[in-house]
């Protein structure tokens, strides 16, 4: 799976048979039919191991961090990181989104990454340190300044994945207004230090 991934990645899935994989590996089509019906097959289950370990890599960086904005901070981080580490994966997933077969997959993950960053925002609401808005829309929000900055700096400018989480974090805390005006609206306004408030 990973030297399939890595050929995916490189040459495109379209151009990569399955004889070039098990050439790679020095065994026989039989081997490859043996654990997957096709290449279709192959790339899904590379896709839901791809998101699985990201998701992995997201609840370790937390474990412990009793603060929801640290933890909402903790899991920008290791999901810039990590998608930066596993470039071929980040390409792979990019792939996916534009056909129908993989779609699904992808939209799948999308759909996870919000439940599973819903109950800290949630919780970051509840303690006064993000604004009182939909929690919601605010996750939503907080995602996808992440995955746009990881998308054009990390996969396409090849940009240090920490220097971009860093970016995507001061930006999720103050908005777009400069000395950020913005971050005194809604719940719990003045509750907490400048540092730790998110949007």
């Amino acid at each position: 799976m990973d030297l399939a991934a890595r050929r995916f990645a490189v040459d495109g899935y379209h151009s990569t048979s399955v004889t070039s994989i098990v050439d790679g590996l020095g065994v026989g089509k039989g081997v490859f039919y043996w654990y997957f019906a096709s290449k279709d097959e192959l790339l899904a289950d590379i896709l839901s191991d791809a998101l699985r370990s990201m998701r992995l890599a997201q609840r370790d960086a937390i474990a412990g961090e009793p603060d929801p904005a640290r933890r909402i901070e903790q899991g920008i981080r290791s999901s810039l990181r990590w998608l930066s580490e596993h470039r071929h994966l980040f390409v792979l997933m990019e792939f996916a989104r534009t056909e129908a077969r993989f779609a699904p997959i992808v939209r799948q993950g999308d759909q996870q990454t919000v439940a599973d960053a819903l109950p800290h925002v949630s919780a970051g609401i509840t303690a006064g340190l993000l604004r009182g808005e939909d929690p919601v829309v605010l996750t939503m929000a907080i995602l996808g300044v992440t995955a746009h900055l990881a998308r054009v700096l990390v996969l396409e400018r090849g940009d240090d994945a920490d220097r971009v989480a860093e970016a995507a974090i001061a930006f999720c805390r103050q908005g777009y207004v400069a000395g950020g005006a913005g971050a005194g609206s809604g719940a719990g306004a003045g509750s907490g230090s400048p540092a730790r408030r998110i949007a």
